[in-house]
């Protein structure tokens, strides 16, 4: 039986990034941040509010923001530590 990849936790780190840790061990820090400075869109902006960035879930095996999935990235991508 194969295995699905996923986040198995999600910690605030500061300034913006997350640390992840997947169910194969693998732990990743992504400066979400970084990425909606390069991205910006009115959607995302507000997660550059460190209180409201924090707000963050983990649902189907990823990690997202916002109650309708405001902001959600590739797992895979994730996984690698670089959003694009």
């Amino acid at each position: 039986m194969k295995k699905y990849l996923e986040i198995i936790d999600a910690k605030d780190v500061g300034n913006l990034c997350v640390l992840l840790t997947f169910n194969d061990g693998i732990q990743q820090t992504i400066d979400v941040g970084d990425f909606i400075r390069k991205h910006p869109h009115p959607q995302y902006d507000k997660y550059l509010d460190p209180k409201k960035f924090s707000r963050f879930t983990i649902e189907n095996r990823n990690i997202v923001w916002g109650k309708n999935w405001d902001l959600i990235f590739p797992l895979e991508q994730l996984h690698e530590g670089v959003l694009q």
